[in-house]
């Protein structure tokens, strides 16, 4: 199932479930609207309402509601071409606020002054309960479903601040979606190709099988010392092949049962 977010004219957001030509239903290419919000503990029902794709904006499909917890240097590929190490012991993690997100086609604002930002293409997981010190074998009952992010970084600042706040969690710095998926086994999303262009080349081209750290063992440790509540988001890291983009570039970022999370890149 494909749960989207998005702003159709003259109306307030709302979230509804998409169906796609591919899955050779009754209402392709389209999105049929839910009553309320999936993550926020009430009934959700079909509004009987449908619009065409075409005709609606997708959103981000989550603002988290309290945090977005990152997972740094989780591919030993992206930690080596960054010149670092692997981290010994607990998995390297850093928060970005929710006030970073944005949705599909929504630009990344270059700020002023600055030439050094990264893309960062990354598999989300997204909470869908409260919980804390989730066991290992638990941990399927707790997530809602994934999606795609952009973990976008200012490579000076992040060298230059003793803390990743302002290189990572900067306004626009968090790109998401197209859309979550619910249906993806624990197993299924451990085996995903990544794939990220800019303008149309090829810059990243991994898997989720290369983690580090997997899905079970990084919500099992980050809710062993926070409460995740729903809609929070963890990003799983990136694979290698990270670099620049520009104003006028346009960062495309594929993962297999996704979709796509396309962004331009603009001036500020």
């Amino acid at each position: 199932m494909r749960i989207a977010r998005f702003a159709a004219a003259g109306k307030d957001p709302a979230y509804g479930i998409i169906e796609l030509a591919v899955d050779a239903g009754e209402h392709p290419d389209t999105i049929a609207v839910l009553s309320n919000d999936p993550l926020a503990g009430v009934p959700v029902n079909y509004t009987g309402e449908r619009h065409h794709l075409k005709d609606v904006r997708l959103l981000a499909p989550v603002i988290p509601r309290s945090k977005i917890v990152a997972v740094g240097r989780n591919y030993e590929d992206h930690a080596a071409e960054m010149g670092n190490e692997v981290p010994v012991g607990a998995p390297l993690l850093f928060l970005k606020p929710n006030t970073s997100v944005i949705g599909p086609n929504e630009a990344i604002v270059v700020p002023e002054g600055v030439t050094n930002l990264n893309f960062e293409g990354e598999l989300a997981i997204i909470i869908g309960r409260i919980c804390k010190q989730v066991p290992p074998e638990r941990v399927p009952e707790v997530i809602f479903g994934y999606t795609i992010a952009n973990d976008v970084t200012q490579r000076d600042w992040q060298a230059s601040d003793n803390q990743w706040t302002r290189a990572k969690g900067s306004d626009t710095f968090c790109p998401l979606g197209p859309w979550i998926n619910t249906h993806l086994s624990i197993e299924e999303a451990s085996k995903l190709s990544i794939r990220t262009s800019v303008s149309g080349d090829l810059r990243q081209d991994g898997n989720t099988s290369n983690m580090v750290r997997g899905i079970v063992e990084l919500v099992s440790f980050i809710s062993s010392f926070t409460t995740l509540l729903p809609g929070d988001v963890i990003l799983t890291g990136t694979p290698s092949g990270v670099g620049d983009m520009r104003d006028g570039d346009t960062v495309d970022i594929e993962i297999d049962g996704l979709g796509t999370l396309s962004n331009p890149i603009t001036a500020a």
